[in-house]
């Protein structure tokens, strides 16, 4: 069973840098953003990567937001990576342009990052209609995918009412890492394109001795858009990075 994690208080006024990824999606980007703008979180940075052109613009909300326009569009991993490359703050946190917020979700995720083995904590994440997602989840093996394939179970490891509890991976679309753990194991792996990139840096955390944390006391809206079960590219996308992690995880 996980181990239950203690919340010290930190102050929610550690810097923290946000990234969020926009594939065309400023209408979605914009939604975050006015958030954001209705809590004003202290000592936040937020980086924008227009990673697909947008006819729409974006609405800063006069928060302090850098805009990273790409040349040519990149992975999820090498778009976080090049904005943690201009992250100077000591908390660095990965947003879906899906998320939406009901209140400040950084006190209470700056708060279960403490001790400096805890490199990253994941939020619990809710459907828009309520349901709790399976964002805290154990890591894949070829058994437990066949399981939840033929089962069509997709409900969350672990319990979302038993408080910060230590995990084997949270889910890409919120994770609050602590800059030098990140650093540490070179961000995410840009060999991953899309998918299992979060699996596999939670993974390789823990071989260097840290740790992942669930905090399901704060909860986030995700909005999935779930483009992996309908457009057949995105598909082939999902199965490959499955098969690179499972293989590299046997070898």
């Amino acid at each position: 069973m996980p181990a239950n994690i203690a919340s010290d208080s930190m102050s929610a006024e550690v810097p923290v840098a946000l990234s969020v990824v926009s594939h065309g999606q400023n209408r979605l980007v914009n939604q975050l953003l006015g958030d954001l703008a209705e809590f004003q979180p202290a000592g936040l940075d937020i980086i924008v990567t227009q990673n697909i052109p947008d006819s729409e613009p974006l609405r800063t909300q006069a928060l302090a937001v850098e805009v990273i326009v790409n040349a040519t569009p990149k992975g999820f991993g090498a778009n976080h990576n090049a904005a943690f490359a201009r992250c100077t703050a000591p908390r660095f946190c990965v947003v879906n342009p899906d998320i939406r917020l009901r209140s400040n979700p950084f006190p209470s995720l700056l708060a279960a990052l403490v001790g400096e083995r805890v490199a990253v904590v994941g939020p619990r994440v809710c459907s828009p209609d309520g349901l709790v997602e399976d964002s805290a989840r154990r890591f894949p093996t070829f058994g437990r995918l066949l399981r939840k394939l033929l089962s069509g179970a997709h409900g969350p490891d672990y319990p979302a009412d038993q408080g910060p509890q230590e995990v084997d991976w949270v889910a890409g679309m919120f994770m609050a890492f602590r800059s030098n753990a990140y650093r540490a194991v070179n961000g995410f792996d840009e060999r991953f394109f899309l998918y299992y990139e979060d699996v596999d840096i939670c993974e390789r955390l823990q071989v260097m001795g840290y740790k992942a944390v669930y905090q399901p006391g704060i909860s986030v809206i995700h909005d999935a858009r779930r483009g992996s079960r309908r457009d057949l590219r995105l598909m082939r996308i999902h199965a490959a990075s499955a098969l690179r992690y499972l293989t590299r995880k046997y070898r």
